[in-house]
């Protein structure tokens, strides 16, 4: 029987410690927090100095059941949470859960922390408890309340001002932020025409190019040369030079250099590079982190693969620096081993450097071993930290860098750049991604060459280029981002672009972020009228004071009533705010039709133009320009005579009647393909093909809507042996293969399309034809669902509002009715009841 119990956060590490420590513990998970804010008003009281009033989460209710269960028998509790605030604070909200029920009593419950899940960590953090860090509990209360009090208090003048149902968020509003100012800059960018010009040449056999850089003996800028004749003018001029006199080497420059290794993986890095090499997002990338460092079973063991992956710090342990630098000489050789260790320091603003960088629990277990055991996803991520962590301690990589100037005699000069990498070094194991990016001319390699060398000049290439704006975010350039300007945590990054998309602010265009018509307008008026509260010094301001608070420095109340004060105050004076003022954008443009300002709206299905002199002038046009007239089809509509116009709508292009709105005749594009079977229900029109709006093709009469019958299967026009109904549909499948089949459904008889006739006449004799589907028996048992899709409360709901109505039908029941409503007895009513509480 165990004695002393464990709680760790997911299952999934409660294995892989059960392993570590034996038959006297046991290893329970909480599943995260087990107490949360009440999610209503009045969770966070200012008026009572900052109150919080938590309660117990009901879907990780039984998860506490069976850890009181388990400390009913134990001795001790030891509290394995991660080792990060919102850790502490799972152990804390625990133990309180546990006091609040009385079911912890003397019991001493301790708190252990270990940064990567391997024997050794495990029974050394067991050796070493300490109480919990009240510090690191109060400075994650207060980034609840922080965030409580915005989404609570803003999220509902977003629902006035814009749209029902918004929501805003301390941190991801800045993020927004981020953004949509990439946005305006990208549309308000005005592109510029420059122009290069490059010969292309050869020596020793070898291709490369030089590019033109200095022009009348006057170093070239990007602009100098802006538009094609200027460039063809010096194309002609340098090949009239070059017949003249060969192209010659005037001077090469050559220089050694070396290059340093990245440090090791923090969060950010991790995701960002995860990002550039292996296309993942952040929510990816912490997710199969997460299982890296929660232990994989690797055939003889269950075991953590990678230190804790929540951390902002570049340091690595002593003991980690050692086994890498001994790896390394035992399998690279000692040139590529540093006389000295490579210790890191983070440059990142507001870092705690709480825990060492992400690496391999055993640097000894290399990718190429696990490789075929691990999943896909899991050998990948940990194949790209295996492989940083081992160049982090390698040598540096030896460049020879070579810049080659030649000339024709005259007042122009080409130069060509490359190197070549005289000792690899790290970069034997590891290449750091780039963002955004050319191609690096230095990285070229070139031919020796030597001063007075006459290479040979095979063409010279004007090329025109224009200035691009700067490009959107992605996941590692947002990411970067965010870290540079010190909003949110290493914790919070996936979890702040996650919530961006789920509540549709922004979408992803070619694995870029770009924010939506309605992230734009929040964006805006958030900007607008919190500018304070959207402000990335700001935001990252609140960082600091959070991290005041973990380290004792200052406390989490009087923090909070320094943000709430200013913040109640701007409320209370935003609350004046026109939902036109909010949703409304001025432009610098007139109504054509009335000469009124122009300004930008949002709509139900996005921003669109239009008069401030509405409703008295109704132009409007879309965002992109004013709408081109549409084009005629060449024949009149048939139900009022004007002429027919191809338009665009949701689902396409379709044509319509010039007409409407008083005439709303509209057709398809193409005309719907014909089946040549007549209509069983109507026997004048002919069943069509034709898609739902989902693309589901099926049949239906031409003549809709005065007739509404439609199949799913393609018709036949052979009547069903059983019924006589005049058509039969096909259906095919693996199992029951080519069949024909009633349409009916109180017939439904089917059979092969290649059956006889003798066979369907003995299909017939024993057919039995399906129920009618109100009267079919219910199975005897409903599937498991993985997730409910309504609440409890919704649930409950409607089964009241059903008896509700069958009770009222039972009292409007004539007495000679023969047909009476038994009302369930009391048990049964008991049991219905707990059903729709606990689903």
């Amino acid at each position: 029987m165990a004695h002393q119990l464990v709680i760790v956060e997911s299952p999934a590490k409660a294995k892989t410690i059960q392993k570590y420590l034996g038959d006297d513990f046991e290893v329970l998970a909480s599943y995260g927090h087990v107490r949360d804010l009440r999610p209503k008003e009045g969770a966070v009281d200012p008026e009572q100095d900052f109150a919080m009033r938590y309660e117990a989460i009901e879907r990780n209710e039984r998860h506490v059941e069976a850890i009181i269960k388990a400390l009913r028998k134990a001795d001790k509790l030891w509290l394995a949470t991660d080792p990060d605030r919102e850790g502490e604070a799972i152990s804390w909200h625990l133990v309180e859960l546990l006091r609040e029920r009385k079911q912890l009593g003397n019991k001493p419950a301790q708190r252990v922390v270990f940064h990567e899940i391997t024997k050794k960590a495990v029974q050394e953090a067991i050796a070493n408890p300490r109480e919990i860090a009240m510090d690191l509990v109060n400075a994650q209360q207060a980034r609840r309340a922080l965030d409580y009090l915005v989404g609570f208090n803003l999220s509902p003048l977003l629902w006035r001002k814009v749209r029902p149902g918004l929501s805003a968020g301390r941190v991801q509003s800045a993020a927004l932020r981020l953004i949509c100012e990439r946005e305006d800059e990208i549309e308000a960018f005005v592109s510029q025409e420059y122009w290069t010009i490059a010969a292309r040449l050869l020596h020793a056999d070898s291709e490369f190019s030089g590019r033109l850089t200095h022009w009348q003996n006057k170093k070239l800028e990007q602009f100098d040369i802006n538009n094609e004749t200027q460039a063809e003018s010096i194309r002609s001029s340098m090949e009239a030079d070059m017949q003249q006199q060969a192209l010659q080497v005037r001077e090469v420059e050559r220089k050694s250099r070396q290059r340093q290794p990245a440090a090791p993986f923090t969060t950010s890095t991790l995701q960002q590079e995860a990002s550039r090499k292996l296309g993942f997002n952040a929510s990816r990338t912490m997710r199969v982190a997460q299982q890296l460092y929660e232990g994989i079973n690797i055939g003889s063991e269950t075991v953590g693969l990678i230190s804790y992956m929540r951390t902002d710090a570049v340091n690595l342990s002593e003991e980690a620096i050692a086994d890498i630098r001994g790896f390394i000489d035992g399998h690279y050789g000692h040139e590529f081993v540093p006389e000295s260790p490579r210790r890191y320091k983070t440059k990142t603003k507001n870092a705690q450097e709480a825990h060492e960088a992400v690496r391999p629990t055993d640097i000894s277990r290399t990718p190429e071993m696990l490789q075929g055991i691990l999943e896909k996803d899991l050998w990948r991520l940990y194949d790209l930290i295996w492989k940083r962590s081992v160049a982090c301690q390698m040598a540096p990589a030896r460049l020879d860098m070579v810049a080659v100037d030649m000339d024709a005699g005259t007042h122009w000069t080409l130069r060509a750049n490359g190197s070549t990498v005289t000792f690899p070094g790290f970069m034997a194991v590891y290449l750091e991604g780039k963002d955004d990016t050319d191609e690096d001319e230095n990285n070229r390699i070139l031919p020796p060459l030597e001063q007075g060398d006459q290479p040979q000049v095979q063409g010279v290439d004007p090329e025109q280029h224009f200035t691009e704006p700067p490009p959107r975010y992605s996941d590692a350039t947002l990411v970067k981002t965010l870290e540079a300007h010190g909003i949110g945590r290493p914790s919070t990054y996936a979890s702040i672009i996650q919530t961006l998309q789920n509540r549709e602010y922004v979408e992803t265009e070619q694995r870029r972020f770009r924010p939506t018509d309605l992230g734009r307008v929040v964006g805006r008026f958030l900007s607008n009228h919190f500018e304070r509260y959207v402000d990335y010094n700001f935001t990252a301001g609140m960082e600091d004071e959070l991290d005041a608070i973990s380290r004792g420095e200052k406390q989490w109340r009087p923090v909070l009533n320094e943000f709430w004060g200013p913040f109640r105050s701007l409320l209370d004076e935003k609350a004046n705010v026109s939902r036109a003022e909010a949703t409304s954008e001025a432009m610098d443009e007139n109504c054509p039709e009335c000469g009124k300002p122009l300004f930008l709206r949002l709509g139900r299905h996005g921003r669109f133009v239009a008069c401030s002199g509405y409703p008295d002038c109704k132009y409007t046009r879309p965002v992109d320009g004013p709408r081109e007239a549409p084009e005629p089809v060449g024949r009149d509509c048939p139900d009022c005579g004007k002429p027919l116009v191809y338009k665009t709508g949701r689902y396409g292009r379709f044509i319509s009647c010039s007409g409407y709105p008083e005439c709303k005749h509209i057709e398809p594009l193409t005309q719907p393909k014909s089946s040549g079977v007549t209509c069983p229900q109507c026997g004048e029109g002919e069943l069509v093909e034709k898609r739902s709006r989902y693309g589901k093709v099926f049949y239906s009469c031409n003549t809709y809507p005065k007739c509404t019958y439609a199949v799913w299967g393609p018709p036949v026009a052979k009547a069903c042996p059983r019924c006589a109904w005049p058509i039969m549909i096909e259906k095919s499948g693996k199992r029951l293969g080519e069949q024909l089949a009633c349409p009916q459904p109180e017939c439904g008889f089917h059979f092969q399309v290649t059956a006889s006739e003798a066979e369907i006449a003995a299909l017939l004799v024993d057919y039995t034809p399906p129920p009618p589907r109100e009267k079919r028996a219910a199975p005897a048992k409903a599937p498991a669902r993985k997730a409910a899709s309504k609440t409890a409360k919704s649930t409950a709901k409607k089964t009241t509002k059903t008896a509700s109505a069958k009770k009222t039908t039972a009292k409007k029941t004539t007495k000679a009715s023969t047909t009476t409503v038994d009302k369930p007895a009391p048990a049964a009513r008991k049991r219905a009841s707990k059903k729709v509480d606990n689903p």
